[in-house]
């Protein structure tokens, strides 16, 4: 499934491909005129959108592509980069970028071609633009603040819309196709000299063009994007081996240890409903529906999280942690693993008092239910809820004297108990995504 590894091609052919697309690219900028400034200044007095129409076929053109392919799992677009939105600075960004497209006709990427055509405005331009890029280098520190605010993330236009991925697609080709018409109409007025009455455009090739792009546009609508099961379903041997090796799945004394490690964000998603939440749950823990976690406003955040965090699945056995790792991996939630035996086995290493809680003798009716009958909702105010913690003088049970584990300690002016350093085999393997970027700015 796409995006392809080309790590396997190595350095010199890694770099020969990116050479070849920004060839490419630079290419066809030049065949459609955008290395004449003239050209490229005429679309603001509405003489020629060339600009316009070649910019917007390729981002409908793109769209239904990349929709197209990850509904037909030919693409997975968890992997796809997708540069992260920062609103108020990309907005002023966009602004000061437009202003100088209009005083010195170039943007950076066509500058780029124009200098590569020895055109001296081109080159001009472009010496101003790496001057710019220096000069911010060296002031950005004085306005930092600005430049991270309003962080939204990986946010793309379906999420800010609320609609289906192929919906979206079907606005941006219609709005498109909107642009095509009206921008030759003013084009044929004012760069041709037509009458209104006359100046409509014309061409079998174009109306033709227009509906294939409309019609695929609606089949990727209609078709839909595959849900996290489907995808998981279309991911290679390689993503799910360590499922069927058990990889994934860590001993709760292994979680215990990451949470001492400074160098390590842990991250405890309980998905048990809120009753089982209430009355125990693992210190600084986050109760997930798992129903919601196809939802963009859950699983984004594990998306743009530290290179440093691991995330943890937790519910009472594993059969709903296993669910919720299978569609959160497809998503590309990476550092995902799952507590073994669930908080079943959490309270067996680390257990609560015997007045709290006790172990029912028959086994829990369902795979994912707890095997565990509790008198008192205790939260997260027992020691076994972080078991991480040597010693604290925060913790009260609802019972006089009762420190499980037959081993206590003096602490705080409580007796608290002493955790056995439990052998674990060490699964987790943290590892971070690559980010390949690219694009005419």
């Amino acid at each position: 499934m796409a995006p392809l590894d080309l790590s396997g091609i190595g350095a010199v052919g890694y770099a020969l491909v990116f050479i070849a697309v920004g060839f490419g690219f630079g290419a066809v900028l030049e065949m459609a005129g955008f290395g004449d400034t003239r050209k490229l200044a005429a679309q603001f007095y509405l003489r020629d959108v060339t600009v316009l129409k070649v910019m917007f076929t390729g981002i409908a053109v793109a769209a239904v592509l990349v929709a197209g392919a990850s509904a037909f799992g030919l693409l997975d677009m968890s992997r796809v980069w997708v540069n992260p939105t920062y609103l108020w600075p990309g907005i002023v960004g966009g602004l000061v970028m437009g202003v100088g497209f209009i005083l010195g006709g170039f943007c950076p990427g066509t500058s780029i071609v124009a200098a590569s055509t020895l055109k001296v405005d081109g080159m001009l331009f472009l010496a101003g633009a790496l001057g710019g890029v220096w000069l911010f280098g060296e002031t950005v520190a004085s306005f930092e603040p600005f430049f991270l605010s309003s962080y939204m993330g990986r946010f793309t236009l379906d999420e800010w819309l609320g609609l289906p991925v192929g919906v979206a697609v079907l606005l941006v080709v219609a709005m498109a196709l909107l642009m095509f018409w009206a921008g030759e109409l003013a084009e044929n007025h004012f760069g041709g000299g037509r009458p209104w009455s006359e100046a409509a455009p014309r061409g079998r090739g174009k109306l033709a063009g227009a509906g294939a792009l409309l019609l695929a546009s609606l089949v990727v609508a209609v078709r839909g994007q595959p849900t996290p099961e489907q995808k998981f379903a279309l991911l290679g041997a390689e993503a799910r081996r360590p499922l069927e090796e058990r990889g994934i799945f860590v001993d709760p004394a292994e979680v215990v240890a990451l949470r001492s490690d400074t160098n390590v964000k842990v991250v405890v998603l309980d998905l048990r409903d809120e009753h089982d939440f209430n009355l125990f749950h693992i210190g600084d823990s986050r109760r997930v529906d798992p129903d919601a976690l196809a939802r963009p406003e859950v699983h984004a955040p594990l998306l743009d999280q530290p290179a440093s965090t691991v995330t943890f699945l937790l519910g009472n056995g594993e059969a709903t942690a296993l669910r919720a790792w299978k569609a959160l991996t497809a998503l590309g939630v990476p550092n995902l693993y799952v507590v073994e035996g669930g908080m079943n086995h959490w309270l067996e290493r680390y257990p609560v008092p015997a007045c709290v809680a006790e172990r029912s003798a028959m086994p829990p009716a369902r795979s994912d239910a707890s095997a565990y009958r509790f008198a008192y909702a205790t939260g997260s105010s027992l020691p076994a809820a972080w078991p991480e913690l040597a010693e604290s003088s925060s913790f009260r049970s609802p019972c006089e004297g009762a420190v499980p584990g037959g081993e206590a300690q003096e602490r705080g002016g409580a007796e608290q108990p002493v955790w056995p350093k439990y052998p674990f085999a060490k699964k987790v393997k943290l590892k971070t995504k690559a980010a390949v970027k690219g694009g005419c700015g």
